[in-house]
C-alpha cells in the first residue's frame, strides 16, 4: 500500500481528516463563512503521478446518474489543478460519497456535446464555476468518474 500524503493546504487536510475519520457522516456537506449553508462534497482519492503516493481531493458533489462529474475549476487560477494530472496519468480513483465509498475509472471529457451537458449540470450545482471559467484563458477540465466494476 503505498503512503497518503496529505494536502499542504491546511483546509484540505483538515476537511479529508474529518471526512474520512467520521466515516463519511461528517464533512460531507463544506461548511464556511463563505458557504454558510454548506455544499455537498465528494471526496476522490488518487494515485500522485510523480510520487506514486495516494492523494485525496474534496470536490463538489456533482452526479450525472450513477457517475460523478469532477470539475478541475481551481477557481479559475491559470493551471489545472495536480490532480488533473493525476487522473491523466492513472484514471483509476475511490470515490467516497457520504458513507459510500467506490471504485471508479476517470475520463476525461472532450465531446463538446457531453461536455457542455454536464457543464450545465455543473453549474446547477455551484453556478460559481461560470465566474472561475471567466477569469481563466484555460478551458476547465471535466471529468466523469464511472463505476469500473
Amino acid at each position: 500500500m503505498s503512503e497518503y500524503i496529505p494536502s499542504p493546504r491546511s483546509w484540505v487536510s483538515e476537511h479529508v481528516e474529518q471526512y474520512e475519520g467520521s466515516g463519511g457522516t461528517e464533512g460531507a456537506v463544506y461548511i464556511s463563512p463563505e458557504f454558510p449553508d454548506g455544499l455537498r462534497m465528494i471526496l476522490v482519492t488518487h494515485r500522485g503521478r510523480k510520487t506514486g503516493a495516494i492523494r485525496k481531493t474534496p470536490l463538489n458533489r456533482v452526479v450525472d446518474g450513477d457517475n460523478y462529474v469532477l470539475v478541475g475549476s481551481t477557481e479559475g487560477l491559470p493551471k489545472n489543478p495536480l490532480w488533473y494530472h493525476n487522473l491523466k496519468a492513472n484514471p483509476n480513483v475511490e470515490i467516497r460519497d457520504g458513507t459510500t465509498v467506490q471504485s471508479m475509472r476517470a475520463r476525461e471529457v472532450v465531446d463538446p456535446d457531453e461536455r457542455q451537458r454536464l457543464w450545465r449540470l455543473a453549474l446547477e450545482v455551484f453556478p460559481r464555476y461560470q465566474e472561475y471559467q471567466d477569469k481563466t484563458e484555460r478551458a476547465i477540465p471535466i471529468f466523469v468518474a464511472e463505476s469500473s466494476g
